[in-house]
């Protein structure tokens, strides 16, 4: 079956309705959501229902494009405040941890080929050019298995996997670029190389943040009737971004991550609604760039690679990630053992390394299909054995704590202007024993109960409004501080605070 005009959206629809049908089931099972939009295009191509995708350079456009949208969401959604205490050990993972994890595998690859697979021996620069490949973890995928797991860490630790992942391609894309430009000239110039990733890097972190704050001040200053262009205005800038740092000879990959770290960490107009967009825009490509990706693997063609593929993927999760990990986090002598450990475990493979993959397609390489292949095999690997292992090795480990999630009685939320706290509590017998009436309850100065719901009925109160047990009470305070003393006095355990 042939992708036509007349036929891809249907096609797509019923791709994507599936996608989300069986990605609901799976998470509830503990499978990764990614890794069943992956095998959903698998079964969709062409050794499956019959799409025919044989396409890398759409394959590719496809990833950038996405890839710029989720770096970006997931910056947004990142708080400073958090990664600042971790930047050093995801700067030295993002880029040494890649080189050494680069260089572990490389030489593997190239010990294990020779001895148990002659059939795919190569040169040295081949082998290191099939581990640069794969030497990053996909922010994709970590972004969506610790958000959509709900996973809370100690330590700082999801921070600094976000961190790692959302910067660390850029150091993947370099080495990937300059080890296929040196096997097509056979050139190797060490001081250019060094050039190269200083000018990526630098430019990259400079551009995204200069044009992150361009954002803000254009969002800011800019009188629009219409609120939603102010949605479409950003995600312009987003690819202007990537594109603009690109060809500046800079990383765009790592531009639209520090933009959106930018961005998310500032006030804009209409902040909670752009926030929202990007969320949904983000899954909306994270199922659309899986599905092209599994389109375009024939699944047969793994069943080949299967055996090299297994034993470079045990390899990297058992010995490569976790040398690496533990070099680069020796300095740090505060973090504890089973941090690093658990930091190991979560070397997450996804769609960047299966888009990189594409590079040497593109360009020619004579082993490519060979690298493509293995590369995505280990892809599955990954997200099968450590992607649905997140939540029971940080159990394990003694890593993670659980967080009583209370469900919301109000669904809203303050404009962003207003510098105040929104806080929910469900009133109990001891709450009443003072007074059954609002103005009983001893609440700070410059705090207001707004609304009450009793009985699924909603009601605006004052001072003599009588209060029952099980009501649920809508406070705004600008005195967070004095708000959470009195509800300890009073014995409440049960409440939900909302900043603004």
């Amino acid at each position: 079956m042939f992708i036509t005009t007349e036929n891809i959206l249907l096609i797509g629809s019923i791709l994507f309705f599936i996608s989300i049908l069986i990605g609901k089931t799976g998470s509830r099972l503990g499978v990764p959501v990614l890794l069943l939009f992956l095998i959903i295009g698998m079964l969709a191509g062409k050794d499956g229902v019959g799409i025919e995708f044989e396409s890398p350079a759409a394959a590719q456009f496809i990833g950038v494009i996405s890839l710029s949208i989720i770096l970006f969401s997931g910056g947004m959604d990142t708080k400073i405040e958090e990664i600042r205490p971790v930047v050093k050990q995801g700067v030295l993972l993002a880029t040494v941890g890649v080189l050494l994890t680069t260089l572990l595998t490389g030489g593997f690859i190239y010990l294990v080929s020779r001895w148990a697979f002659p059939g795919y021996a190569t040169t040295l620069i081949g082998c290191l050019l099939l581990a640069a490949v794969m030497s990053s973890t996909d922010s994709a995928s970590v972004f969506n298995i610790l958000r959509s797991k709900n996973l809370n860490l100690k330590h700082n630790l999801r921070p600094l996997l976000e961190l790692e992942s959302g910067s660390n391609d850029p150091m993947a894309y370099m080495l990937t670029i300059l080890l296929i430009q040196i096997i097509q000239t056979g050139e190797i110039e060490s001081g250019q190389i060094l050039l190269s990733l200083i000018v990526q890097f630098s430019v990259g972190i400079l551009a995204g943040y200069l044009l992150g704050r361009c954002a803000i001040w254009i969002l800011n200053h800019l009188k629009i009737d219409n609120p939603s262009l102010y949605q479409i205005i950003l995600l312009t800038f987003v690819f202007f971004t990537f594109s603009f740092t690109n060809a500046l000879q800079g990383n765009g990959y790592l531009a639209v991550y520090i933009a959106g770290l930018v961005v998310g960490n500032r006030r804009i107009v209409y902040k909670k609604y752009i926030i929202n967009f990007f969320d949904g825009l983000a899954w909306l490509f994270q199922i659309t760039m899986f599905l092209a990706l599994g389109l375009l693997v024939n699944p047969v063609e793994l069943v080949d690679v299967a055996w090299i593929g297994l034993l470079i993927g045990i390899f990297m999760i058992i010995i490569a990630r976790p040398v690496s990990v533990l070099l680069c986090l020796l300095p740090f002598k505060w973090m504890t053992f089973n941090s690093r450990l658990f930091v190991s475990w979560i070397g997450l493979r996804g769609a960047v390394p299966i888009i990189f993959a594409t590079y040497p397609l593109l360009a020619g390489i004579p082993e490519a299909k060979q690298i493509f292949n293995i590369v995505f095999f280990i892809t599955l690997l990954s997200l099968l054995i450590q992607g649905t292992t997140v939540p029971l090795s940080a159990k394990l480990l003694k890593l993670s704590f659980r967080v009583k999630k209370i469900p919301k009685a109000f669904e809203m939320e303050l404009p962003e202007e207003v510098k105040s706290v929104m806080s929910e509590i469900t009133i109990t017998r001891d709450m009443l024993s003072a007074g059954d009436y609002l103005i009983n309850l001893p609440l700070p100065e410059n705090t207001l109960v707004v609304l009450i719901k009793r009985f699924g009925r909603f009601f605006v109160p004052n001072g003599c409004s009588q209060l029952f047990e099980n009501d649920q009470l809508l406070i705004i305070s600008d005195n967070e501080t004095d708000l959470k003393k009195i509800y300890e006095t009073l014995g409440v355990e049960d409440y939900t605070i909302t900043k603004n």
